[in-house]
C-alpha cells in the first residue's frame, strides 16, 4: 500500500469529499486513493471488504430482502492549477473533482461507514479509470470478471445531478463519414476530385436535421446529431482526395445502439459510414419498486440524464440505475469545477434517509 493520508469517516461528507480532492487521482493514477479508501473501510467489521485493482467493493450482508448498490469513480480528468481544494466562507468548495465526482464517493463512504444496518443491503463501489477508454473502466471490468459482485435489485450512480434524481442516459454514437475524390495539382484542378468539396452534403444533411425529443417511461430525452470534427487536406497546392466528417449522436434510451447505427446509415445514405465507437443508452427504470421508495425519500421528481453515464453498465445487467449527486454536471472537468457544500449535504441526507426508512 502507499502511504496516503488516512481519511476520518466520522468527520463527515463535506470534509471527506475535501480529504479526497486533495488526493489527487488523474486517470491511471489512483492507487493511493484506493488505498485510502480501503484502509478506511476496513475498520468497519459489518462491510465485506474486496479489491480488484484499484476498484473497492464494500458490501452489507444483514440479510434483507433486497439489495441495492451504491457507485461512484475515484478518477479524475488531469488538473489544471485547481489543486490543492478550498473553502469559501460562502460554502462553496473549490478543486478538481469537487463535482465529477468526489462529493458523491464521500457521501457514500460515511454512510457505508455509518450505516451497520440498512433497510437495504448495500453494495458500496469506488472504482477507477472511468474518464478514459471505455476498455479501462473499473465498473466495465468488474463487470465483465466479477458480476457477482454487483448483482442488485436498484442501482444509484454519484454521478453529478444538482442533487436531483437522473433518470437513465442517452446513448451515444460517433461514426465517421467519408468522402473519396482524386488527387491532383490546385493549378489544374479539373484533373482532379476534390474530397472536401464533396463534404458539402454531409454537412447539409445535418444542418437540416430536426433532433428529436422522446418520451421514454415518462421522461423526455433530446436527441442531437452534430458534426464534432472534420478532417482532409494534402497540402496548400493540393487537391484532397479524402475527407472524413467525425459524426457524434446521442440518441434515447428507446433506441438499440443497432437501431442508432441504423439511423445515423439512412441519413447519410450513399456516404461511406464507420462506426468508431458506440455506447448503449438506459432507460429510466424508475418503475421499479425500489426506485419509487428512493424517489419518494430524496424528494423531487426526477429528470432525464442526457450525457451517457456508468448507468448504462448497471441497465446492461438488467439493473435499473439512476443518477444523483451533488454538483452542477455543467461544471464537470472545467477549470473553476467547484460545488457548493449545501448539495453534499442534501444528498447525504437523501441517501441516509432513503436508507434507514424501514417499509
Amino acid at each position: 500500500m502507499t502511504d496516503a493520508p488516512a481519511l476520518d469517516l466520522a468527520a463527515g461528507s463535506v470534509a471527506v469529499t475535501r480529504a479526497l480532492v486533495d488526493l489527487e487521482s488523474v486517470s491511471g493514477n489512483e492507487t493511493a486513493i484506493a488505498d485510502a479508501v480501503e484502509a478506511a473501510l476496513r475498520a468497519f467489521p459489518h462491510l465485506e471488504v474486496t479489491r480488484d485493482g484499484d476498484a473497492i467493493i464494500a458490501r452489507t450482508n444483514a440479510g434483507r430482502a433486497q439489495r441495492a448498490v451504491i457507485a461512484g469513480h475515484l478518477d479524475t480528468v488531469p488538473v489544471n492549477g485547481n489543486l490543492p481544494s478550498r473553502l469559501d466562507e460562502d460554502g462553496t468548495l473549490w478543486g478538481r473533482g469537487t463535482v465529477d465526482m468526489k462529493g458523491g464517493c464521500a457521501i457514500a463512504l460515511v454512510l457505508a461507514a455509518e450505516l451497520t444496518t440498512p433497510s437495504v443491503d448495500v453494495t458500496w463501489v469506488w472504482y477507477d479509470h472511468e474518464e478514459v477508454e471505455a476498455e479501462l473502466n473499473g465498473l466495465g471490468r468488474l463487470a465483465r470478471t466479477h458480476p457477482e459482485l454487483l448483482a442488485a435489485d436498484f442501482a444509484i450512480l454519484g454521478e453529478p445531478s444538482n442533487g436531483e434524481v437522473e433518470g437513465g442516459c442517452n446513448g451515444t454514437l460517433r461514426v465517421d463519414v467519408t468522402t473519396r475524390g482524386r488527387r491532383a495539382h490546385s493549378a489544374r484542378a479539373w484533373m482532379g476530385e476534390n474530397a472536401i468539396h464533396a463534404a458539402a452534403p454531409i454537412l447539409a444533411r445535418l444542418a437540416a436535421f430536426e433532433p428529436e425529443t422522446i418520451r421514454v417511461d415518462g421522461l423526455d430525452y433530446r436527441e442531437g446529431m452534430n458534426a464534432v470534427k472534420i478532417a482532409g487536406g494534402v497540402a496548400g497546392n493540393v487537391i484532397p482526395d479524402e475527407c472524413t466528417v467525425h459524426v457524434n449522436y446521442r440518441f434515447a434510451p428507446n433506441k438499440s445502439g443497432a437501431e442508432a447505427v441504423e439511423r445515423v446509415r439512412e441519413l447519410f445514405d450513399g456516404f461511406e459510414v464507420v462506426v468508431a465507437d458506440l455506447a448503449e443508452g438506459a432507460r429510466p427504470g424508475l418503475d421499479a419498486p425500489l426506485a419509487q421508495g428512493f424517489l419518494t425519500a430524496v424528494g423531487g421528481e426526477a429528470r432525464p440524464k442526457y450525457g451517457w453515464t456508468d448507468v448504462a453498465r448497471f441497465s446492461a445487467l438488467g439493473i435499473s440505475a439512476v443518477n444523483y449527486g451533488p454538483g452542477d454536471p455543467g461544471l464537470a472537468h472545467a477549470d473553476d469545477e467547484r460545488v457548493p457544500v449545501e448539495q453534499i449535504e442534501r444528498c447525504e441526507r437523501g441517501l441516509r434517509a432513503w436508507l434507514t426508512t424501514r417499509d
